[in-house]
């Protein structure tokens, strides 16, 4: 009885180190992507944003401390929604730095938001820079939204939308999106600059400041 229970324990142990060296390869295996990923490709691509990134840094104060300049290049150019006319458009089809960001007509934080985004819009808008908010709503037309931007008295952002919030769920799958609203400066290059959780007077002197700093770093 001894002889069988110590066997059966040195079994035991050697299936625990056996399971533990697979995880041990297993995250191994994840940390030698996460490498790659960051320093491939992906880093080639998006020296330019890198490089404002950097520089923006200690810009991200008042209106806009809670702006997160990027750590590692991220390609975000193949985000896809709809123009007004229901017709898709990526990123990669507009020109210049993007201020992307993610609303909807039932979040509050976002009613406060989007005049602060459309200011920001008439001022800055052309083609070195665009604000391009998406709407995330789920209703089968636009009919609402477009009301609700009326209402609370933006005219300067052109009107995008995805109903189906894959683009969303894209960023939430790049661990770029936590809630609503979310924005994420674009470089020209498609990479993200910057991304920011939470409403923002886009319109205030340090948002200024910090758009033309991202501009003027990838010139």
């Amino acid at each position: 009885m001894k002889n069988s229970t110590t066997t059966g324990n040195f079994g035991l142990r050697k299936a625990l180190v056996a399971g533990l060296a697979g995880l041990i390869v297993g995250l191994g295996g994840i940390y030698i992507y996460q490498t790659q990923v960051a320093t491939g490709s992906a880093a080639n691509a998006c020296q330019s944003s890198m490089a404002a990134a950097e520089q923006l840094k200690p810009f991200a104060t008042g209106e806009v401390a809670a702006f997160l300049p990027a750590q590692k290049p991220l390609v975000v150019s193949d985000l896809t929604f709809n123009t007004q006319d229901d017709a898709p458009i990526s990123m990669a089809n507009i020109n210049g730095t993007k201020l992307m960001n993610i609303w909807a007509t039932w979040c509050a934080p976002c009613r406060k938001e989007m005049p602060h985004l459309d200011r920001l819009q008439a001022e800055m808008g052309g083609d070195d820079f665009n604000v391009i908010a998406v709407n995330v709503d789920r209703n089968d037309t636009d009919d609402k939204q477009i009301a609700f931007l009326e209402e609370i008295g933006v005219s300067h952002l052109t009107y995008y939308s995805d109903n189906s919030m894959k683009v969303f769920n894209d960023l939430r799958a790049k661990a770029r999106a936590m809630g609503l609203p979310t924005t994420i400066m674009v470089g020209q290059d498609g990479c993200e600059i910057g991304s920011m959780y939470g409403p923002a007077d886009w319109a205030s002197p340090e948002a200024l400041e910090l758009v033309n700093r991202a501009i003027a770093a990838q010139e």
